[in-house]
């Protein structure tokens, strides 16, 4: 089954909150004919519109290919979330990877999220952004854990995260499921797919040729790479690979070791002054939960809440109800509250849960599997391939030495085997192990 066509409509954005409040952009035109660049990239998300742009900023001839619309998949659907570090805290890098390792992921983290806020800066791109974001503990020993991470981090790292016991978190976060927590103000929020189709403005006024509707079906690799689209191809001396949780068939090695999976967010009716019942301030939140709950308010007051992971191919028949069932235990006096929006979006796994870059022959380069932390990955991972292209990167050769094991199974068993993990760790997670 072809996930780029399994739960959507072809060439149209989901019916989300955001696809309502962003205006659209003009349609690229369909890629026709044969065309020659020095560049080909499949993947219109953030990670190919950051290459896209960068490659064009320093000068190369690029042609990005989209099967659908640029922005159309977890690029413009996902939390919003621009996230710290990596998706792995600094105390499991250290364990996984070394101190010294461990401290230049950091770094680069750091650089992601300056990335995001220079280029938003630099190109006019209004995409909502506020600063802040909490992590919820929802017992007493998460609590302790958030907290001794937070010394840690300080000692460390000498990154100051706000430390908030019960009264204090309850003061932000009224929700009676969480017991504290710590708030992180250099991290951010926004609207993710405002800042797609912004970056695809950039990439276009740089001279990026943007095509969408121009699903790739076949990639011969040699000397030179040809991209074959259903009515028209690519030759190209280079090619990025930038389809994240759409890579399908494309690449084996790649899609061994990148899995993907469902992630569901709904929109309330605008809240009024219950929202302080939600959040007291402008701030988004994530908590402890295997399967992770994340929610932020709009700008009219909405309560946007992700939750819920499926592990097939197809989306749930009822977006919103699978949906209701955690915001309803995050949030009891919401159960009744009117859901205005609900989407689905495919995102993908890593093993390690970290992005997988890997270089898979002289002149193909792929970046893909953020395993929820993709905001700022995958914009930063567009700018590295587009600086490994045109020679040395270190950020890039950092991220590729990172351990990306295949997942167990095969293609035919990979899918069950996680869901059967997956039903376990979200068992403890109620019974509160």
């Amino acid at each position: 089954m072809d996930l780029l066509f399994s739960n959507d409509r072809r060439g149209a954005y989901p019916e989300s909150w955001y696809a309502a409040v962003t205006p659209e952009l003009a349609p690229f035109p369909v890629l026709k004919g044969a065309v020659r660049a020095d560049v080909c990239i499949v993947g219109g998300g953030f990670t190919g519109l950051s290459a896209a742009l960068h490659l064009a900023e320093a000068g190369a001839d690029v042609v990005l290919v989209e099967a659908h619309r640029v922005g159309f998949g977890a690029s413009g659907r996902n939390g919003g979330q621009l996230g710290s570090g990596q998706r792995q805290d600094q105390q499991t890098l250290e364990k996984m990877v070394g101190p010294d390792a461990a401290r230049r992921l950091w770094e680069l983290g750091e650089e992601a999220k300056a990335l995001v806020r220079e280029l938003a800066v630099r190109h006019g791109i209004d995409c909502d952004l506020r600063d802040g974001i909490a992590w919820a503990g929802s017992s007493d020993r998460s609590v302790r854990d958030l907290h001794a991470y937070a010394e840690h981090m300080d000692r460390v790292y000498d990154y100051p995260l706000e430390v908030h016991d019960a009264a204090r978190f309850a003061a932000l976060c009224p929700s009676p499921a969480y017991k504290g927590g710590v708030v992180d103000r250099g991290a951010a929020h926004l609207n993710p797919l405002k800042l797609a189709l912004g970056l695809a403005r950039a990439a276009d006024r740089a001279g990026a040729r943007i095509h969408e509707r121009s699903a790739v079906h076949h990639i011969t690799q040699g000397q030179k790479v040809t991209v074959q689209t259903e009515s028209g191809r690519v030759e190209a001396d280079h090619l990025i690979l930038a389809c994240n949780g759409y890579l399908g068939g494309l690449d084996r090695q790649v899609a061994a070791r990148v899995m993907p999976i469902n992630n569901f967010v709904v929109a309330t009716e605008p809240l009024g002054e219950d929202a302080d019942r939600v959040l007291s301030e402008e701030i988004a939140v994530a908590d402890d939960r295997f399967v992770v709950n994340y929610f932020r308010l709009s700008p009219d007051k909405r309560l946007l809440f992700g939750g819920g992971e499926t592990y097939g191919y197809r989306f749930p028949q009822d977006i919103r109800a699978k949906v209701r069932k955690p915001l309803t235990e995050i949030f009891p006096h919401l159960r009744d509250v009117t859901l205005t929006h609900a989407w689905g979006g495919t995102l993908a796994i890593t093993m390690k849960r970290l992005p997988h870059l890997a270089r898979l022959a002289p002149n193909v380069l792929s970046a893909s599997g953020y395993s929820g932390h993709g905001l700022g990955n995958a914009v930063q991972a567009g700018r590295l391939m587009a600086e490994a292209v045109r020679g040395p990167s270190e950020g890039f050769d950092c991220f590729a030495a990172l351990p990306c094991p295949a997942f167990p199974g095969g293609p035919a068993l990979r899918s069950p085997l996680l869901s059967l993990a997956m039903t376990w760790f979200a068992m403890r997670d109620r019974l509160g192990i």
